[in-house]
């Protein structure tokens, strides 16, 4: 209670009827005031589909019949027929090595051949003298059996004189080199006054450039995994031999020709840990040439309850890939995914996401771990098929 006169009880009475008016219009201005909207975000609920599984690696081209050309013959290049890093066809005249002392080996080996030929014929003779006048016993049974050795022994001289002769004409004939094959020859090794031996010195190297072959490596883990997927029926595979290759050059253009796969190797390389495998391609406007490095991607194998998300919903977090996912509850989530290749414009994402899950992928600065959200459909998520690889695919594979 106020004590004093009745002035000082009436100002009193004015300053409590003042603060009671302010602390009422204080508590309606509270009540009036309107709740904090929830941020606003886009969304794009994943399904599974099936999707072309198409694995790049990079190759190298090599020539599927690279001929060594070498001397059958020692002796000294007298001429060189070719132009060099031109096409070849088979028979052409590439070099001619002095034939003048393998002329006269010939010779040589055919008048030998016709001395034995002409012993041969009188042995024959002698022995045929002899067997009438045994009967009679003019003539002993050793001259007979020496005129049988000596017909035997010129036979085999004249097989003796024979082979020499195969030899001689054998070494003759490849004094003049050609062409085993069809082909890109390289530029010669050797050049005229050298002496050269026999199935030694490398002159050049022919080139069969049509088919080419490309020849890539599988890491061990791809290997493992793809088993894997196999057994667990992620993936449908027709089978190694019935994959089929399209080649990607540096520049991002494809080659027009598909090819074949031609070989997968039996072993391991242990010291870079993969295993090389082999794509024949046909190369009939000589657009590959031996040692070129490629990109192959191979079709054929289709990965099935495949989860893909858009591109721009894949985000990198300190530990990798993440995916921003609104909840049954309209609360984010940050979700730690495996993306591991490009599907078209989108992410392939193997483990941490799973079919009817929404992901955002537009309004990340507004939202938090744990806040709850307005969820609107995604407008303006243009997807491109799998079959059509973007740029940035190329660009991760290399």
């Amino acid at each position: 209670m106020v004590q004093g006169s009745p002035r000082l009880r009436l100002v009193a009475g004015l300053f409590a009827c003042a603060a009671m008016a302010g602390l009422l219009g204080c508590k309606q201005e509270a009540a009036s005031t309107p709740a904090t909207p929830l941020p606003e975000v886009q969304v794009v609920t994943v399904t599974a589909q099936t999707v072309p599984d198409e694995p790049e690696f990079i190759g190298q081209t090599e020539s599927s019949r690279p001929v060594e050309i070498r001397s059958q013959v020692t002796g000294i290049i007298k001429e060189r027929f070719f132009p060099e890093g031109r096409d070849v066809k088979k028979g052409t005249r590439l070099y001619q090595i002095d034939p003048v002392p393998f002329q006269a080996a010939l010779l040589s080996a055919k008048a030998k051949v016709a001395q034995a030929e002409a012993r041969l014929v009188q042995a024959s003779q002698n022995l045929a003298r002899f067997k009438p006048l045994l009967a009679e016993q003019a003539v002993s049974q050793k001259d007979v059996d020496d005129a049988v050795a000596e017909e035997l022994a010129a036979k085999a001289a004249l097989e003796a004189a024979k082979g020499d002769l195969v030899k001689a004409k054998f070494d003759f004939d490849n004094t003049l080199i050609t062409a085993p094959i069809d082909g890109l020859i390289e530029r010669t090794r050797v050049y005229e006054g050298r002496l050269v031996s026999a199935q030694t010195d490398l002159l050049t190297i022919i080139h069969q450039v049509d088919p080419m072959y490309v020849t890539v490596t599988a890491p061990e883990s791809f290997l493992l995994k793809r088993q894997r997927d196999i057994a667990a029926k992620k993936i449908q595979h027709p089978g190694v031999y019935r994959l089929r290759g399209i080649i990607i050059f540096l520049d991002g253009t494809t080659y027009p020709h598909e090819g074949i796969f031609d070989l997968l190797d039996v072993s391991m390389r242990t010291e870079t840990g993969s295993r090389p495998a082999r794509v024949t391609f046909p190369n009939p406007d000589r657009m590959l040439v031996p040692g070129q490095f490629v990109t192959v991607r191979f079709k054929g194998t289709v990965k099935t309850d495949a989860i893909l998300a858009p591109q721009r919903a894949v985000q990198q977090g300190p530990k990798g890939p993440v995916l921003y996912v609104v909840g049954a509850d309209d609360k984010v989530e940050v979700r730690d995914v495996q993306a591991t290749s490009w599907q078209g414009n989108q992410w392939l994402i193997e483990e941490g996401l799973h079919a009817g899950e929404r992901v955002v992928v537009d309004g990340f600065q507004r939202i938090m771990p744990g806040v709850p959200v307005k969820p609107v459909p995604a407008t303006g998520v243009e997807t491109i098929p799998a079959s059509q690889p973007t740029d940035a695919k190329r660009e991760q594979t290399k």
